[in-house]
């Protein structure tokens, strides 16, 4: 397809990648296929010249995206996307790296590229070295990086558990997590958003339960509203890649701009949110991705819907992005809760990071924080293995119990 034309949604091909508007069931798989052509219709409509890159390296549970690839190759290119598998991880994101050094030369035909890479979780941990030096490098304004973290939580194909999430800590790297397939069309279009808008690269997590499953989802490329906020201050040049640049001016950027950026475009977007809110709440849930959606099965296999949520004082916020946490979004979400539970897998990202933000509050308006431990130390939610909803169900009661939950649950 020429790049001069747009996307035409006449055009007759295969629905799962080529219809414009409305809702289609897909797999997860085919979801994460279908993003970047929904990235290169946005870009269209919004008269950019963009082309996509999709790379990375085969391992459960981002086993089949090698596979699903190859069979929308004629879609793919037609959409301006090039798919090229590596011969390991960290070849694959030095080639992304080189995707957002594009426009630093003469003689390029697009606007800019934006990339795709994607790996299981010891593909994360030894591609490190490479995700570190491209996110202080930055981004094309055009382009963009998404980094797909295979997670698999309780080792069911892997020699051993993952959870990425420290990995992109450690390098400075934002990372999204996404609750369902909507969200991986959504929180997906809002990464390479946030990419090129804050210069970093942003990770992606996706874990096996969510891979492997089915969902009829909204496929409108114009669905997504994003918000670019005005920032106060800006460096000489912006927050993108440029040449040359020393490694001191990077770090700097990096902390200064760029990291503030990433929380500016969060709070904009209201990425995080609460989405049960009870009038005089006093007792707070948050949760993100898959664990959301347990604690949502958890609360109705509780019993609790709307009437009793209220009865109870329950709030319940969503976080898309765990880290870094939007601290604005955070507080407000806790402003008059006296106790909150933050159900996430794994070791605690969210947890940790909330206790730092409302440490300095007031003791009369401070809530008290539980998560992996209660009140006296002892397991609340587990860090090995996964949780179940019947994990958080039995936690969410407990809490409860110490408040006097109604005599229905």
């Amino acid at each position: 397809m020429p790049d001069s034309l747009p996307f035409d949604p006449a055009i007759t091909l295969d629905d799962k990648y080529t219809r414009a508007r409305g809702r289609i069931f897909v797999t997860a798989t085919q979801a994460l296929v279908r993003l970047p052509m929904m990235q290169r219709q946005r870009d269209l409509a919004a008269g950019r010249n963009t082309a996509g890159f999709v790379t990375g390296y085969r391992g459960s549970p981002l086993g089949g995206v090698d596979q699903a690839m190859w069979r929308a190759r004629a879609f793919l290119d037609a959409h301006q996307i090039r798919f090229q598998p590596g011969v390991n991880e960290d070849l694959a994101a030095t080639a992304v790296w080189g995707t957002q050094q594009l426009n630093l030369f003469p003689g390029a035909r697009h606007d800019g590229v934006f990339a795709m890479w994607y790996g299981k979780g010891p593909g994360v941990d030894r591609s490190g070295d490479v995700f570190r030096h491209g996110n202080l490098a930055g981004t094309a304004p055009q382009g963009g990086v998404l980094l797909l973290a295979g997670d698999d939580h309780a080792a069911k194909s892997s020699t051993v558990p993952h959870q990425s999430e420290h990995v992109f800590m450690g390098t400075m790297i934002p990372m999204l997590n996404p609750a369902g397939i909507q969200d991986y069309l959504d929180l997906g279009l809002h990464g390479w958003a946030l990419s090129r808008f804050s210069g970093c690269w942003v990770g992606f997590k996706c874990v096996g339960e969510t891979t492997e499953s089915s969902a009829s989802v909204d496929v409108d490329p114009e669905r997504v509203r994003i918000v670019l906020p005005a920032l106060e201050t800006l460096p000489p040049g912006g927050l993108s890649i440029r040449w040359p640049d020393h490694w001191t001016d990077q770090e700097f950027r990096l902390q200064r701009f760029k990291w503030p950026a990433v929380l500016a475009y969060a709070r904009a977007n209201r990425l995080d949110r609460v989405t049960i809110d009870a009038p005089g709440a006093r007792f707070g849930i948050v949760s993100t991705g898959k664990s959301y959606l347990d604690t949502l099965q958890a609360l109705d296999l509780l019993g609790i819907d709307a009437a009793l949520a209220a009865r109870i004082g329950l709030r319940l916020f969503k976080v898309a992005l765990p880290w870094p946490l939007e601290p604005e979004g955070a507080r407000s979400f806790a402003e008059g809760l006296d106790e909150v539970l933050v159900v996430e897998e794994k070791r605690t990202i969210i947890e940790q990071q909330l206790k730092d933000q409302l440490f300095n509050w007031p003791a009369d308006r401070r809530p008290r924080i539980f998560g992996k431990h209660d009140e006296a130390g002892g397991w609340l939610l587990s860090a090995a293995d996964e949780l179940s909803p019947i994990d958080v169900a039995l936690a969410i009661l407990r809490q409860l119990e110490r408040r006097g939950l109604p005599p229905e649950i």
